[in-house]
């Protein structure tokens, strides 16, 4: 298979293991989100194959498919997160899922005669989504959460636990975050649109397989911890390849960023979360801490530029930016490039 040079690969992520893609409407198997998918993980095997349009015959052969494939993990965009987050007892990243597909049918002018967007295996390259098509998808719709919701408990929670969704914060065709939590809790916020591109898959889709891969193996990844100060300027402005070192040690470490505890004042606190989740995205949830005390911090390295709330007692290693040895993150990169991940 011929591969983008310009494309950052991890071919250590998914090794040897298998992904389902489930695509949207009016596309197929063939769509260049494979592609991407294929060459950021080549030594995963990807399977995906064309989705009839009549929802009931599509739901049929995904079911079928993930037995016979058994995926390690399962993405779908769109329509076809709607399909993924029905098809039970897999790990699954539903990205901007159209749950409401049949809504936003009619809200955007997707009925009548179509185009399909990318090669068919039969070769069709037109087709029709009538009245009676619409309603098939609006009973198909009803179905999501339903078997989530009948499980016991305990299966219901584990089941919560596999599903990761990603919204578009410029998603201008489907908003269904809102439902999604009503019945899921890893729901993220991501800068895109509804289609997802190289930078998307990059820096909001990669972080999640990588978590995924990481829980299935069992792999405990050292830890890093980076104070917001580090990351920012005065201005509240990105200090210069802060971002590009944050992106290099998300592929080996656990990251974490910390700011200090507000004690009255809430503000700052609200200051910091909006920051990173405008500057740092999808690699900071769950992965932002607020402190008084660095040295009650678990883990292997903490970037400080700063001896406040005892950082200095911090029982890891301790790489102070803006000193001598690190005054840029050009030079915390360099470091950890020596480290090699230790």
């Amino acid at each position: 298979m011929e591969t983008n040079s310009y494309i950052k690969q991890f071919p250590d992520v998914m090794k040897g293991k298998k992904i389902m893609y489930v695509h949207g409407f009016g596309s197929s198997g063939q769509t260049g989100t494979v592609k991407r998918i294929q060459e950021m993980l080549p030594n995963a095997t990807v399977v995906a194959e064309d989705i009839p349009i009549h929802p009931a015959e599509g739901m049929a052969m995904l079911k079928a498919m993930t037995e016979r494939e058994n995926p390690d993990l399962i993405i779908g965009t769109s329509m076809g997160g709607m399909y993924t987050e029905m098809l039970y007892g897999y790990d699954r990243i539903l990205i901007n899922p159209a749950f409401e597909i049949a809504d936003t049918m009619g809200a955007h002018g997707m009925t009548g005669k179509q185009v399909f967007q990318n090669p068919r295996k039969d070769g069709i390259q037109e087709f029709m989504v009538t009245k009676a098509i619409v309603k098939e998808y609006h009973e198909m719709q009803e179905q999501c959460f339903k078997y989530l919701e009948q499980l016991p408990d305990e299966e219901r929670m584990a089941e919560r636990h596999r599903v990761w969704a990603l919204f578009g914060d410029k998603d201008e065709l489907v908003d269904t975050y809102d439902l999604y939590m009503q019945h899921y809790t890893q729901g993220i916020s991501f800068h895109g649109e509804h289609r997802t591109n190289d930078k998307v898959f990059h820096d909001s889709v990669m972080p999640l397989i990588r978590w995924i891969d990481d829980k299935q193996e069992g792999r405990e990844r050292q830890i890093i911890y980076i104070t917001v100060d580090t990351l920012r300027d005065n201005r509240g402005m990105q200090r210069s390849s802060a971002m590009k070192a944050f992106r290099y040690l998300i592929e080996t470490y656990q990251v974490f960023v910390v700011a200090e505890a507000p004690c009255r004042d809430l503000s700052p606190m609200q200051d910091v979360c909006q920051w990173v989740q405008e500057n740092v995205n999808v690699p900071a949830y769950k992965h932002l801490v607020f402190t008084h005390r660095k040295d009650l911090l678990y883990g292997d390295y903490l970037i400080d530029n700063t001896s406040n709330n005892r950082s200095e007692d911090f029982l890891g290693t301790r790489i102070a930016f803006g000193s001598d040895t690190f005054k840029t993150w050009e030079e915390i990169i360099t470091f950890f490039e020596r480290v090699g991940g230790q």
